[in-house]
């Protein structure tokens, strides 16, 4: 049995390096240039020197690469470890060599970060000493990166690899083992997964029930709902999202019962679930579930119902409009959007002007789809106003629906949004010809060709299109 050196493994503790995505464009407030931050890095101050790396690496200072391939021979682990994060943020293919050799560093930490570097390179080159890092490293965070970075870079020769670490002593290689199968499109990966159910250790249960969704084993229907009757409430989501992603309709009463669980999220991912299976009983459950205690578990089974339910079910939503939840009457629009009905134009227009910015976003989205008469003057008021907000400026998305969404990008998708509104009204509206023409002309050439930003319900915010072809009207790209 291979020792792990690393004492914080022993502890219990995920101590891995950080993986945090740098900022776009020049240095904010306060921060130096980058001459400046170069000049840093020689500094007799460690930590003076291991910030300028960092700071480097948040910059994206590509003229920076050659002075931190330099630091990653320095005898202060503590910058080779900053060095080799900013590298990794800067991405550059020509750093590939320096990063290979500096896996062999004597410090674990700076193995795990350059292991983290190297799959943000994407480059099948380095292929042999990851390999050569997750049979070998005594490391077990030191395995787990270079399982991340196989599975990242793709390439079916590391499958024996991966394959082997499926019996690693550590639950976190043999977890990210399991994903890597699995981005390397193994056709083993669903079989192997299934063994895993059983694994000693949660994480890779979970885990092998993921992959088994992605996969959309059917052949794995009844390990999985024998693994739902044992399961706590940690494994129960992800294994309904699995049943859900495969589609077997023998799962149903599972599900449904699942969403009568007394641990709220456990409701919500039963009612995801449901609503991919759709049906009559998954609509029972999502109006049942409507006048649920827990925000999470209303939004979810307004969403469900606007996937599942029937015109009808519009009077049964519109009362969600006012939940004091910014989150429920969120849902309860985008439901009211794709169940085409009488009830509730007047209150979607309202919302256009809620406190909550992801409210007027979906508001805006809803007025365009059902193309509310009394809504195209306001939206063509709102385009005339509006501007585009670019990529750097873009935040993690917003809170509320269980997912990890830390803070609110709907302004800065708001204009994205006018457009296919108003763009839904243009063929039998002058007005709205006449905004977009205008809005159109104020955007580059670059902004017109990148991916729209659009609003869409347990959507990406992304359906294929380019901001030009929403404009143009076009349908989405099959």
């Amino acid at each position: 049995m291979r020792h792990d050196s690393s004492p914080e493994r022993s502890r219990g503790k995920a101590t891995a390096p950080e993986r945090s995505g740098a900022r776009v464009g020049g240095p904010p407030e306060g921060v130096p240039s980058g001459s400046e931050l170069r000049r840093g890095l020689n500094s007799p101050n460690p930590s003076v020197a291991r910030r300028a790396a960092l700071d480097l690496g948040s910059q994206r200072a590509k003229g920076a690469r050659r002075d931190l391939e330099q630091a990653l021979g320095r005898s202060d682990a503590g910058l080779r470890l900053a060095a080799a994060s900013a590298l990794g943020s800067l991405g550059a293919p020509e750093s590939r060599r320096a990063l290979e050799v500096a896996l062999d560093d004597p410090d674990w930490r700076v193995r795990a970060q350059v292991a983290y570097s190297l799959s943000r390179i994407h480059d099948r080159r380095s292929l042999p000493r990851l390999v050569a890092r997750l049979r070998d490293d005594p490391s077990a965070l030191v395995r787990n990166a270079s399982a991340i970075a196989l599975g990242r870079i793709g390439d079916p020769r590391a499958i024996p690899a991966l394959a082997e670490a499926l019996e690693d002593e550590s639950d976190r290689v043999r977890r990210e083992a399991v994903v890597a199968l699995e981005r390397a499109r193994d056709p083993r990966a669903a079989a192997q997964a299934r063994r895993f159910l059983r694994d000693p250790a949660r994480r890779v249960r979970i885990v092998a029930a993921m992959v088994l969704g992605l996969r959309r084993d059917r052949r794995a229907v009844p390990e999985l709902l024998a693994f739902l009757r044992r399961a706590d409430q940690w494994e129960r989501p992800g294994i309904l999202i699995a049943l859900g992603r495969i589609g077997s309709r023998r799962s149903i009463p599972a599900i449904a019962r699942s969403a009568e669980d007394p641990v709220r999220w456990v409701r919500v991912s039963a009612l995801h679930a449901l609503a991919q299976l759709g049906g009559p009983e998954a609509r029972r459950v999502a109006r049942a579930k409507l006048p649920d205690s827990a925000w999470a578990v209303r939004g979810a089974a307004a969403l469900a119902l606007g996937r599942v339910g029937q015109p009808s079910d519009a009077e049964r939503l519109v009362p969600l409009l006012r939940d004091p939840s910014g989150w429920v009457r969120r849902a309860a629009i985008y439901a009211l959007g794709q169940l085409p009905a009488a009830e509730g134009g007047t209150e979607i227009l309202h919302a256009m002007e809620d406190e909550d910015p992801e409210v007027r976003l979906a508001a805006i989205w809803a007025v365009g789809r059902l193309r509310i008469p009394l809504g195209g003057p306001r939206l063509v008021e709102l385009l005339t106003n509006a501007r585009p907000v670019g990529a750097s400026s873009r935040t993690p998305i917003a809170t509320g629906d269980g997912a990890v969404r830390l803070v609110s990008d709907a302004e800065s998708r708001r204009f994205d949004a006018l457009v296919e509104a108003v763009a839904a009204f243009a063929p039998d509206d002058p007005r709205a010809s006449r905004a977009l023409r205008r809005a159109r002309a104020r955007l580059s050439r670059t902004e017109l060709d990148r991916e729209a930003r659009l609003p869409t319900p347990l959507g990406s915010g992304t359906d294929g299109r380019t901001l030009r072809e929403v404009f143009e009207g076009r349908r989405r790209k099959l």
